[in-house]
């Protein structure tokens, strides 16, 4: 039984096979029909636990559509339905949901609820997103880039905006797959030292350059998200605006960037905002490959965890 809690906390060589594997189960499918059954059935008599105390559109859809083209069941549950650590402890909740499903999917706040989850299930739970990391989001931007690229090793990644829980997993990303990665953003959005220095410690070259235009040249890969968070007050939106404005990814910045740099960002988007629709529907951008990969890189990622 292997958990997928955090691209760090599984081996370079199992991330890679996931990749591998993804790459394989999309090339399958090819021409067929979304409803179309997978090869083989993998999950065949599988029941797969959905959990989301934060709201999702592709995560949802990403990991019901996939248990279902592997043959499984899923069993979709809401944070009012679960009530985690409200009248049961987590780890009574995880104990109990153990005895129904093979596997859970858990999409929360803390980080605390995900790890008491994962110590005291009897099956694998994989990281749907907490507030500190987004895993499975950045297995998938791998997969886009070395879709269109080639391997990522060596390339130069740059996150523009705020250093949030994606730019957290894209750190850890850094360390396991060898790539440079570079934040552009204003001080008091810095991500955590700890995601840099750990990725420092794998030998990959880890940049806070406040410049946007200087962080740009030589990139590879351009990330950017959301500003805000659809729960943020007014005010919390307008500074975050006010502090933000000059990482705006638009085609003057991109110019910075190598003539075949793409273009990466996880939606939702609030167009003209972080991006420009320029950007985000130009050439260099693969959004919607990456929000597709979604789907294949959690199949294989729960292939993984079930040892199929």
């Amino acid at each position: 039984m292997q958990h997928f809690l955090d691209i760090h906390k599984s081996a370079p060589e199992a991330l890679r096979q996931i990749i591998d594997q993804a790459m394989e189960m999309k090339s399958d499918r090819a021409g067929q029909p979304r409803a179309a059954l997978d090869r083989g059935r993998p999950l065949a008599g599988q029941m797969v636990a959905l959990i989301f105390e934060k709201p999702s559109t592709r995560t949802r859809i990403s990991f019901d559509v996939g248990v279902r083209q592997m043959g499984g069941e899923t069993m979709v549950l809401s944070g009012a339905d679960m009530q985690l650590g409200h009248g049961e402890t987590i780890a009574d909740t995880a104990r109990v949901l153990s005895r129904y499903v093979d596997l859970i999917m858990i999409r929360t706040f803390e980080e605390a609820t995900l790890l008491e989850m994962a110590e005291h299930a009897s099956v694998p739970v994989i990281n749907g997103l907490t507030n500190r990391t987004h895993p499975c989001q950045i297995m998938a931007d791998i997969m886009t880039f070395e879709e269109h690229r080639g391997p990522i090793k060596g390339k130069k990644v740059v996150w523009s905006g705020d250093g949030n829980n994606v730019f957290a997993s894209f750190a850890h990303a850094a360390g396991q797959f060898g790539f440079d990665l570079t934040f552009t953003g204003p001080e008091p959005l810095d991500p955590e030292e700890v995601f840099l220095s750990a990725a420092r410690a794998k030998g990959v070259k880890i940049e806070i350059e406040r410049n946007p235009q200087k962080a740009f040249e030589g990139a590879d890969l351009v990330v950017t998200d959301t500003w805000v968070s659809m729960h943020d007050p007014q005010s919390a939106r307008e500074r975050r605006h006010n502090q933000l404005r000059g990482y705006q990814v638009n085609s003057a910045l991109m110019a910075n960037a190598k003539p075949e740099a793409l273009f990466m960002h996880c939606l939702p988007a609030h167009r003209e905002e972080e991006a420009t629709s320029d950007v985000m529907d130009g050439p260099q951008s693969v959004i919607f490959d990456e929000a597709e990969n979604r789907l294949h890189v959690q199949k294989a990622i729960m292939r993984h965890c079930l040892g199929l």
